[in-house]
């Protein structure tokens, strides 16, 4: 591609709106343009980058027998509500109604469309097993879409779906997805891991994420350094290194003493001198589901030194989504008192407890009544507690669950998600076959997701220095970025010429700068645009028939004599393939 022909615009400013150092970028180079809010034009490079990564995808998942197929993007409400999920979804679902009133949504994700697709042909175990994806455009109405393609509305994803006859069957085929993504990624060249994670609003019991690792990632992952464990925060066991001793205190009697104005679990801390991993911490969530007017109050009890995990209470509680805080003026009516005075004595509603309050003994709770807390509380003889489990956030350095060591901190970006769906989908929406015996059977389902869009920025956003993008060569738009340093000179011209017909017929793909700017603003723009190699002709150079090799990564630099250009780009590029 010669860049005169190509559409090509960079900009030196940095855009307002963007945030991390991918957005940016990316912004800057000319890759994306913004249309709307969470909504992007790809630009011929960056499209370039994304073809290529969806043919990562295909080579991978075709080669372990899985087809492509191409579903709609506007779905019939009938499907979501077969599934339940119409509703379910929330706001993050598109909908409308086409001229006859009937009800639509933007396929935000295709387990509804694709059971209907596959319940109208398999009729028995013979037709399984079966595993289709597609390369397709989603849209959900994210309330506040941020950071580029890592969070928009309108993105491209690769979903992909398996159909089994027995749970045996769809473990398999989980597997063999597992495998395909590690290898995805793998191709990449980044640094990348994969983590247990919650199912979400997709549903089923057993997922993984695979995560881009990147500072400004926003996911909190906890990993093992042996790489025996690695998981989401959201769902990591949070173990303390040292198990807890059992409490041989003697259990004291309940007193009521005042704390004007503690009000929260430092200041209670330092009024009473008592650590704030032996205070208790008194949460109140809200069970119901979202539009509804009950509020459902529950009670979270964790250590002052903790923090409650939402997707944990949600996952004990069987939610669809993470419980809310309950405002202000619900907790008053509730408990009677403000947060920071409430504790779990004398509640009419259900409390679940933190595994790390359990060993607790004669410790603080709030009194439920402002500026007063109690001390010396028990459980199971001042109140009882309704049930006693994991819920607090996970942090490094707690005990390794997978083995020995503890746990390192990381920041990720999801680029992708496996799910073990089992039958919530076929069940719901009569997907069957007739097994051995002609008996009715719920499909086993598995859904796999790969964010195609999302990845190309999360690369970047790994793979960046201060002046531009350091492109992986399995994703670059090009491998060469050829600078035509004189572009008035005509044997520098034609010598580029030539080599850029030379480069192409070879395989190498190429950009040839044949703008009329200044030396200066097209190393620039190369090391914007961060293709692998860059190639510098210049008249000062011809003079001893030699053309310098720039690595965009390294920034190292060597003269080759011209007609040695194409073997040594050949060796660069793919004598590692």
């Amino acid at each position: 591609m010669r860049w005169s022909k190509s559409h090509l615009h960079t900009i030196k400013e940095i855009p307002a709106d963007a945030e991390i150092a991918s957005h940016q970028l990316m912004i800057r180079a000319g890759y994306i343009k913004k249309v709307a809010q969470g909504i992007f034009t790809y630009g011929p490079l960056a499209l370039r980058a994304i073809r290529k990564f969806e043919n990562i995808v295909r080579h991978e998942l075709n080669s372990r027998g899985a087809v492509e197929v191409l579903m709609p993007m506007v779905q019939p409400r009938e499907l979501w509500d077969e599934s339940g999920r119409w509703n379910a979804m929330g706001k993050s679902l598109l909908k409308f109604k086409n001229r006859l009133e009937q009800d639509f949504c933007l396929g935000a994700t295709h387990e509804e469309v694709v059971t209907d697709y596959i319940r109208r042909d398999v009729k028995s175990y013979r037709d399984l097993p079966v595993n289709l994806y597609q390369i397709q455009t989603k849209y959900r109405d994210e309330i506040r879409p941020r950071f580029g393609l890592l969070r928009g509305r309108e993105f491209i994803m690769k979903d992909a779906y398996s159909f089994d006859s027995d749970v045996a069957g769809a473990h398999r085929s989980y597997r063999l997805m597992f495998e395909a993504y590690t290898a995805i990624f793998k191709s990449l060249g980044v640094h990348f891991v994969s983590v247990r994670a919650d199912t979400g609003s997709i549903g089923g019991t057993m997922s993984e994420e695979f995560h881009i690792l990147a500072d400004s990632g926003e996911d909190a992952l906890l990993a093992a350094e042996d790489g025996s464990f690695a998981a989401n925060v959201e769902v990591c066991p949070a173990l303390d290194v040292e198990p807890p001793v059992t409490n041989t205190a003697q259990l004291k009697e309940v007193e009521k003493f005042a704390t004007p104005g503690l009000k929260t679990i430092d200041d209670l801390s330092k009024a009473t001198g008592v650590p704030k991993h032996e205070l208790v911490k008194t949460l109140f969530y809200s069970t119901a589901e979202e539009g509804s007017k009950d509020v459902k109050p529950v009670c979270v009890l964790v250590r002052g030194s903790d923090e409650v995990n939402p997707i944990k209470l949600k996952i004990l509680l069987g939610l669809n989504e993470p419980p809310l805080l309950l405002t202000e003026k619900e907790v008053r009516e509730v408990s009677g008192a403000s947060p920071g005075s409430c504790g779990p004595v004398g509640l009419k509603i259900p409390i679940y407890m933190d595994n790390g309050v359990f060993n607790l003994k004669n410790y603080i709770v709030g009194a439920n009544e402002d500026g007063f807390h109690l001390k010396n509380v028990n459980h199971n003889r001042d109140y009882t507690p309704t049930e006693v489990a994991d819920l607090r956030v996970a942090r490094e350095g707690d005990k390794n669950p997978g083995g020995k060591g503890v746990l390192k901190s990381y920041r990720g970006i999801e680029v992708g998600h496996i799910f073990y769906l089992g039958t919530k989908y076929s069940k719901s929406m009569h997907a069957t076959y007739l097994n051995e015996k002609g008996e009715p059977k719920d499909i086993e389902m598995g859904c796999y997701g790969i964010g195609i869009s999302r990845t190309i920025q999360a690369v970047i956003e790994q793979l960046h220095d201060k002046d531009g993008i350091i492109w992986p060569t399995a994703i670059a738009p090009f491998h060469v970025h050829i600078c035509v340093l004189d572009p008035s000179d005509t044997n520098v011209t034609a010598v580029a010429d030539k080599l850029y017909n030379e480069l192409q017929s070879q395989g190498i793909e190429v950009l040839l700068d044949d703008r009329n700017e200044r030396p200066g603003v097209k190393f620039k723009d190369a090391d914007l645009l961060g293709v692998p190699y860059r190639l510098n002709v210049g008249s000062r150079g011809l003079q001893t028939n030699e053309i310098e090799i720039i690595e965009r990564q390294s920034k190292k630099m060597e003269k080759i004599k011209v007609d040695g250009v194409t073997a040594k780009l050949r060796d660069l590029l793919f004598s590692h393939a």
